[in-house]
């Protein structure tokens, strides 16, 4: 049984890592509108995986006799002004999930809740690949400068990026 706080605040989570799927999924629709099917592809992947840390939440609050409660999910971006405004929304909304993830750990340190803090160190970790991931291709858009033919081979290179559902390890 989780203590009413924890409880709580993952419920939040699962609402938070769906909608955040659904932001990738308009980010994904976006970048196809705009010719640009790696990038699309990329945001696809975020989507899915997305799908899997929120699933990751529910299964663990099932585990441990409780149940999940699913909350409406508010409306998404549908626009950005570039590829390079999609990716530092996207760092940004990363860092925002960071945020949120510390402080379930800071609730369940406070409650003395041993298993949710085990739990919650796979999403810590997994929050600094996401973050990084971000940047990494903010910083290839910086040295492209958002021209030529180096976005093409970007967005061919995001193209072969999979979905590997990291949460079943």
């Amino acid at each position: 049984m989780l203590n009413q706080r924890v409880y709580n605040a993952i419920n939040d989570q699962i609402n938070a890592e769906i909608w955040s799927g659904y932001m990738y999924l308009s980010m994904s629709a976006y970048f196809s509108s705009e010719g640009l099917n790696g990038f699309a592809n990329w945001m696809r992947v975020q989507w899915q995986e997305e799908l899997s840390h929120a699933m990751k939440f529910f299964d663990y609050v099932v585990e441990r006799g409780e149940r999940p409660i699913l909350k409406p999910i508010d409306a998404v971006p549908e626009k950005w002004d570039s590829a390079m405004h999609a990716m530092e929304e996207t760092l940004k909304h990363e860092q925002k999930v960071t945020s949120l993830i510390n402080n379930i750990m800071d609730v369940a340190i406070e409650e003395k809740d041993h298993a949710t803090k085990s739990m919650l160190q796979w999403f810590i970790d997994e929050q600094v690949e996401e973050e990084a991931g971000a940047q990494e291709i903010i910083d290839s858009l910086k040295l492209l400068d958002g021209k030529g033919h180096g976005i093409y081979m970007l967005d061919k290179e995001l193209k072969a990026r999979q979905f590997v559902d990291e949460t079943a390890e």
